[in-house]
């Protein structure tokens, strides 16, 4: 009795040390029982990692297609809806996740046949607003089930058996997530004008479902602050304040006024739950706006920040800042992962540390103690180039950089960086490099404009994996980015702004840039489309349906009036002629405050005054990424150590193998999933191919090109004693083919010994 009782104890604590399994290597009778993939990131650990075995190193290549799930969406160009980064979850042999234009769906996770569906549109006074959504989250008490997941500015709350919703959640199963954002900032403004949205799902700890959030990135975005809701009633329960107020923890490192004008600084990436220790861990983006901060002198806590909450109350446990004053866009990109790795103790001696570790859009890992925010690798504040800088600006003297490990992703663009593809190529890209600020990677943004890494990171949104072992696997870019700061009052030909192009610099140009901005969108690739004549393209009313439900990578601009719409609308098209109106009461119906509320005593909606020149991407004039390759990489990091196990390049350019040039790498969007069957899953490539690598040493095993770029990352479960890998097969984006189904790959019977 008492060897029993003590397995019983440590089945129940082992889920929680660092995402390690229960059973690493399960037994045949294990197998013939379900083994899910319940949350967001495989486990409540966010580490990606399956105790499964019986797709192992040696019978990978025989994986078979199992089944594919058409949602029967993206097939028409004009109802198109987002790529699918949604990564599902498997509850008792169910899979949950969503379709392109955001609906909700459960299929058998064995055969993909569709059991329900639940439209969050379906009520035509609901117009559909379409952004990013990257999984679901699930809970259960008894017969009380639940699928929580955001669309809009709405968390819903759906019964997992039936579809429909749970009618005594918020309003009849509908949370607004605007609630717990009021404050000063806001005042005499309409937050239902805020755009927020939730793009990663967020984490359930006992009854709470604990929330971040994706804002704008420009003036008029709302504080980041992360929120806590009962998941039985849909009631706030707690609310942290990552813009804080006065009286609060890190109100001194803003200016006084500050909050009253400055967004952001939000969660949109996801987070973690240590259920032992009831600590939320949570990683955040930089303030609005993006590459001005002359109006935000000081350190800007909590932006950019790993923050360990207490999962019950939302009381800071301890941060720490991985960007101080952000003028590059830096945000945390994914959730934090939760791992143990073996390091020694105060007596020198060796032992097991349940740590946190956090990739960066930069290529650094830093990595903490769980308890105390201890890095386990020295971190050394570095000093770094303050001027030149734009007028009024006062960037920050050191950034923090980890000692171990080394960065996984290039750190600085130099001429022995650049592009040697072609020598067309090399020149076209040196011209732009000779005629653009150069140095370190913390120059300050400026009106002369500078070639720059980590804008895209590095790490990116799929986030990270970690095997028991205490092996760190990250996916990364080496993509470099054009800034440019411009005057934010007037055009790029330096007249006055008018109305429509007023709006659009603060709701568009820092994705798309001025319409026409040096061409350089449609030479160079870049990462969101030119709009320079975009009429050409598109008439009015296609545009206009844009706006409001969004579709690929851009999310719906419903939130603004209407009328602010077809200004907008009017700017692009060429057909506007008043110029910008000056008095107060017009400048603040801009961004849709109500003509009611323009003299209120607020800063907001913040109009900065230098914005940038969009979110350029910079590739050479063929297309192909303006620095050597590899232009993407899957890396091994052992933890324990801060030592690289392996580094190989991740996808390549068909047509470039054709040419004798291989293993290039492709920027990539997803991440990977380990097994304890010593295999690393990940598709997220340009190439469009899920693949399958030796976890040990990162050989190549098994590839299968997909219907659609596999833009997610996968999942793997058993059903039955089978195990799955299924992921969702999306693509849309950057020109690449869409898609709407799921696939899900299995062994063949014969071949699962």
């Amino acid at each position: 009795m008492k060897v029993a009782f003590i397995l019983l104890i440590l089945c129940a604590w082992l889920p929680y040390y660092g995402g390690r399994s229960v059973i690493d290597k399960p037994t045949t009778d294990s197998l013939s029982r379900n083994n899910d993939w319940p949350v967001y990131g495989g486990n409540q650990a966010g580490n990606r990692y399956s105790p499964l075995t019986q797709i192992t190193r040696q019978n990978v290549r025989n994986l078979q297609l199992a089944w594919t799930f058409d949602t029967g969406e993206n097939a028409n160009p004009a109802e198109r809806g987002m790529d699918i980064q949604c990564q599902p979850i498997v509850v008792d042999g169910v899979l949950y996740g969503t379709t392109p234009r955001l609906k909700l769906f459960a299929v058998d996770a064995a055969t993909g046949q569709q059991r329900w569906r639940f439209d969050p549109f379906a009520d035509p006074a609901k117009k559909p607003r379409f952004h990013p959504v990257r999984g679901v989250m699930y809970w259960a008490d008894g017969n009380d089930k639940r699928i929580l997941y955001s669309v809009g500015a709405s968390l819903y709350a759906i019964n997992a058996v039936t579809g429909e919703p749970i009618k005594s959640f918020g309003t009849n199963g509908e949370v607004d997530l605007h609630d717990g954002l009021g404050n000063e900032q806001t005042m005499g403004h309409e937050m239902a004008s805020l755009s927020i949205r939730s793009t990663t799902p967020g984490v359930i700890y006992k009854d709470l479902v604990i929330m971040g959030s994706s804002v704008s990135e420009g003036g008029d975005a709302p504080p980041g602050h992360i929120r806590a809701f009962n998941v039985r009633t849909g009631k706030l329960a707690w609310v942290f304040r990552t813009v804080p107020l006065p009286g609060d923890y890190g109100y001194d490192t803003w200016p006084k006024e500050a909050y009253k004008k400055i967004g952001g600084a939000n969660c949109w990436a996801g987070m973690v739950v240590d259920e032992k220790r009831g600590i939320v861990y949570a990683g955040t983006g930089s303030p609005s706006v993006d590459f001005y901060g002359g109006d935000r002198a000081g350190q800007n806590l909590f932006a950019n920040c790993v923050i360990a909450l207490d999962a019950k109350t939302g009381k800071r446990v301890w941060h720490f800042q991985t960007v101080h004053h952000d003028l590059w866009d830096r945000d945390i990109p994914c959730p934090p992962n939760l791992i143990t790795v073996t390091h020694k103790g105060p007596d020198g001696r060796p032992r097991q540390v349940e740590a946190v570790a956090q990739a960066t859009k930069d290529g650094y890992v830093f990595v903490f103690d769980r308890d105390t925010g201890k890095p386990l690798f020295p971190v050394h504040e570095v000093p770094v180039s303050t001027s030149p800088a734009l007028p009024g600006e006062q960037p920050w003297p050191t950034q923090p950089v980890p000692t171990k490990p080394a960065p996984f992703c290039l750190q600085e663009v130099t001429e022995a960086t650049l592009t040697t593809r072609t020598p067309e190529a090399r020149d076209y890209v040196l011209n732009r490099f000779r005629n653009s600020r150069q140095g370190s990677k913390y120059v300050p943004p400026s009106e002369e404009g500078s070639l720059l890494l980590g804008i895209g990171g590095g790490a990116e949104w799929g986030g990270t994996a970690a095997s028991p072992d205490g092996i760190f696997y990250v996916n990364s870019n080496n993509m470099l980015w054009w800034l440019k700061m411009r005057d934010s009052r007037t055009q790029s030909n330096g007249v006055a702004q008018t109305r429509g192009s007023s709006l659009f610099n603060t709701n568009c140009s820092v994705c798309h840039g001025l319409s026409g901005n040096e061409n350089m969108a449609a030479k160079n690739n870049q990462a969101y489309p030119d709009l320079t004549n975009i009429g050409k393209r598109l008439d009015r009313e296609q545009i206009h349906t844009l706006l409001t439900t969004g579709r690929g990578r851009m999310p719906s601009f419903s939130h603004i009036a209407k009328e602010d719409r077809d200004a907008i609308i009017n700017f692009l098209l060429n057909t506007e002629t008043k110029p910008a109106a000056t008095n107060s009461a017009s400048v603040d119906i801009h961004n849709g405050v109500p003509e009611g509320v323009a003299n209120a005593k607020t800063d907001f909606p913040y109009k900065p005054p230098y914005i940038n020149n969009g979110n350029i991407q910079f590739r050479d004039q063929d297309g192909y990424p303006a620095v050597k390759q590899p232009w993407g990489t899957l890396n091994a990091i052992d933890l324990n150590t801060g030592e690289y196990k392996w580094q190989i390049p991740l996808g390549e350019y068909p047509e470039l193998v054709k040419k004798g040039l291989p293993h290039t790498g492709t920027e990539n969007h997803g991440g990977p999933v380990v097994t304890a069957g010593d295999l690393l899953f990940i598709a997220a490539t340009y190439d469009e191919k899920l693949r399958a690598f030796d976890r040990r040493n990162g050989k190549l095993i098994w590839e299968h090109k997909l219907p659609a770029g596999g833009f997610a990352t996968p999942i793997t479960y058993s059903v039955r004693g089978r195990q799955y890998v299924a992921i969702a097969a999306g693509g849309t984006r950057y020109g690449l083919k869409s898609g709407g189904s799921y696939v899900a790959f299995a062994l063949p019977v014969a071949a699962r010994k």
